[in-house]
């Protein structure tokens, strides 16, 4: 995690976690079937996005906690320093290690369970995010990365989700095939590469009756902004991503009918070798001479090798996760206009 750019993480380490029975079994289910996160660890991670994050700046750090069956609890986090690349003296492994030794001086929850950073309009499908939480689960196996959407939680709701890669798509990636072939056997899709598990924020009683006093103690007026209708600036930069996205996936596209053409080009040619072979050993033949030794022919026709896919699978699903970004600015605009409308009715 030596950038601070968009998807870079750190690379798992040895900071194993806490291991209980969620292990995955035989049939490829995922190890962790719930995270449970301290309302302290979700202050933590907004507060350090406003600390440090701006514009489209992605903020980073490391989740830690301990694993009870099938839930994968996260109770503390620290954030990773900032600095740039020509900040070659910082050893970010040797930042962590002292970071987690001190944290258990004091008897505070150190063992390493994934990591967390924020995303910019849902820009979070990248393959920077993919190979770090890959090296996190391959090291740790139930190991998480938390997504913290600053824009959607600006509106009003938190939006704070957890992701895990898929079993098929951790194969793949030890494999380190990505072509065409690797990907089809393997069933992999845009759809199933990653895994969404739920969160459950958990507080302890004390903060829930401080939440209830202080909503009972906010105006109204307060209330009444989050039915705002002024998120054309979302729906448009959303949209703008989008076409992005969707212009990049036609270039992919015509990379690939080109090697396809390719393909259909020198199989021609390979056919058209093999006639004029077997037409010239018939005419030795005839003559009474011996035929022409055999060749190999891939010798003469060099395979030619397909475009790794994987960069398409990523920006599928970020298209995905664009459309699904517009559809619920849309969604929330009409529950929002319904909202206005009813209480218009009622002060009426």
């Amino acid at each position: 995690m030596a950038s601070r750019k968009e998807g870079s993480g750190a690379t798992g380490s040895g900071f194993g976690a806490s291991k209980g029975k969620g292990k995955a079994s035989a049939t490829g289910d995922s190890a962790v079937k719930q995270v449970q996160i301290d309302g302290l660890v979700v202050l933590k991670i907004i507060k350090h996005y406003q600390e440090e994050g701006q514009g489209n700046e992605v903020v980073q750090g490391v989740l830690l906690g301990l694993v009870v069956d099938d839930r994968l609890e996260i109770t503390n986090c620290f954030p990773f320093p900032q600095h740039t690349e020509d900040d070659a003296d910082f050893d970010e492994v040797q930042y962590q290690m002292e970071m987690m030794r001190s944290l258990r001086h004091v008897n505070i929850d150190h063992l390493h369970v994934g990591w967390y950073q924020s995303t910019y309009y849902g820009s979070f499908v990248t393959r920077a995010l993919l190979d770090s939480q890959f090296s996190y689960q391959h090291a740790i196996e139930e190991s998480v990365v938390l997504i913290y959407d600053p824009i959607k939680t600006a509106q009003g709701s938190l939006s704070l989700k957890a992701y895990r890669l898929t079993p098929k798509l951790m194969e793949v990636c030890k494999e380190k095939d990505f072509s065409p072939e690797a990907l089809k056997k393997a069933n992999i899709a845009y759809e199933n590469m990653f895994e969404e598990v739920p969160i459950v924020i958990k507080n302890s009683y004390l903060i829930n009756v401080m939440l209830w006093e202080l909503e009972k103690k906010s105006a109204v007026a307060d209330r009444h902004e989050l039915l705002s209708l002024a998120s054309s600036n979302h729906l448009g930069k959303s949209l703008q991503l989008l076409m992005d996205r969707v212009d990049e996936m036609s270039q992919d596209i015509v990379k690939y009918n080109t090697y396809l053409r390719n393909v259909s080009k020198q199989q021609q040619q390979k056919h058209q070798y093999q006639q004029r072979r077997q037409q010239e050993n018939m005419q030795r033949q005839s003559r009474g001479e011996p035929p022409l030794p055999e060749e190999d022919i891939n010798k003469l026709f060099k395979p030619l090798q397909p475009p790794p896919r994987l960069e398409s699978l990523l920006i599928a699903g970020q298209i995905n996760t664009y459309c699904q970004n517009i559809k619920e600015f849309n969604a929330q605009n009409l529950g929002k206009l319904f909202m206005a409308q009813a209480l218009q009715d009622y002060n009426n």
